[in-house]
């Protein structure tokens, strides 16, 4: 299979400002586009698009393709569940509005902290999508990520009949002491799992990055779009399945049919350059702290992850807000089992040790502020 997947949570509107005025017409092109330069990978969701996503698959991909020339992903929205009972309706549901038999490919989505012992656990929601897999109604099973290297190591413990997982991974992620996404597909290679990439270009904003770090791309290669570096940066990686990209017209399409039909890896020039953009972005940074974790080693009496909430609040600040912040989710997912910004006490004990002398307790006040309004 091809590394490009499509990704239907950012189509192409008629009408900006709802979300279900979706241009059928210029989806169906795309479409086109992609399974004409041979790509397959469809991914959709329950509530993509105001829950009209699923829709678009049934309208746009279906009625115009042989069933085994196209592969569909979907999820089971763990954020909507509130009991067990809701998981067969909800299945059966989708796949009536995909029009499908079956799902290629099928996860729990959005397995974090905060849901996976009180929703995911208790709900059975990995037995629920393995009984699925039996029926012959689900190829293959997996679940998407937001969060921690050593809950996700837990998660495939005690459920290695998975056979794969999404993670964000893009490489400004790759070593962010929050994210963590280096840490997390490490962890899913361990476990021999395949990798499904998700905002490989961070919600578009590493497609559309501050001048000095576009001009370290185009002075490396002029012809290349900023994005094909974040994509072919994380189609690299040699376990990755598949990376998706939330395409938005043709024009995207195009581009990343570009690059991705005849896909090479990076070569280590090339990671080179991008070693060079992401030391620019972290130049930028709001709160200059390396992550050397002197603070925390302190003795924070609140168990505040301070180096890992400045990383949130500095890339959330640099790269702006894409609608949905997925800076402040992982901020949340965090927050379940160490102390909020919030709930800095002020004793200083973290300023006292700072090799950059860095006002923690001012800047753990914006990063509340960010957060937790």
């Amino acid at each position: 299979m091809k590394k490009l997947g499509f990704g239907m949570m950012r189509l192409p509107l008629l009408y900006p400002g709802n979300g279900r005025n979706v241009d059928l017409w210029q989806v169906r092109a795309m479409a086109e586009m992609f399974m004409d330069n041979g790509f397959t990978y469809f991914d959709t969701a329950y509530l993509y698009h105001n829950f009209f996503s699923e829709i678009v698959v049934s309208q746009c991909l279906v009625p115009f393709f042989p069933r085994d020339s196209y592969t569909v992903a979907d999820k089971m929205p763990t954020m909507f569940l509130k009991e067990a009972k809701q998981m067969p309706e909800i299945f059966e549901r989708q796949l009536r509005k995909c029009n499908l038999d079956y799902f290629d490919y099928y996860m729990m989505h959005d397995v974090n902290s905060s849901n996976y012992d009180s929703k995911v656990v208790p709900f059975g929601g990995f037995e629920f999508i393995a009984e699925k897999k039996k029926e012959g109604k689900v190829r293959e099973i997996g679940f998407s990520f937001h969060d921690g290297a050593e809950l996700l190591d837990r998660i495939l413990t005690e459920h290695p009949e998975v056979d794969f997982v999404q993670l964000q991974i893009n490489y400004l992620d790759w070593d962010d002491e929050g994210v963590q996404s280096r840490l997390c597909y490490e962890t899913a290679v361990k476990h021999g799992k395949k990798v499904i990439v998700m905002e490989p270009v961070k919600g578009g904003t590493l497609a559309k990055v501050p001048e000095p770090v576009e001009y370290v791309f185009k002075n490396a290669d002029p012809d290349a779009s900023v994005a094909s570096w974040a994509i072919r940066y994380a189609a690299s990686l040699p376990n990755v399945m598949v990376v998706l990209s939330g395409m938005s017209n043709m024009e995207q399409m195009a581009d990343n049919i570009g690059y991705m039909k005849d896909f090479k890896p990076l070569t280590d020039s090339e990671r080179e350059t991008v070693a060079k953009a992401v030391k620019v972005l972290r130049g930028a940074a709001e709160i200059p702290c390396t992550g050397c974790n002197y603070c925390v080693d302190a003795g924070c009496p609140m168990g505040i992850p301070i180096p890992k909430y400045f990383t949130l609040y500095n890339n959330e600040k640099l790269l702006g807000n894409i609608g949905f912040s997925v800076h402040e989710e992982y901020y949340w997912n965090l927050a379940e089992n160490c102390g909020k910004a919030s709930e800095c006490l002020g004793c200083g004990n973290c300023e006292s040790v700072c090799p950059q002398h860095i006002h923690v307790i001012d800047n753990l006040v914006k990063v509340k502020d960010l957060f937790e309004a």
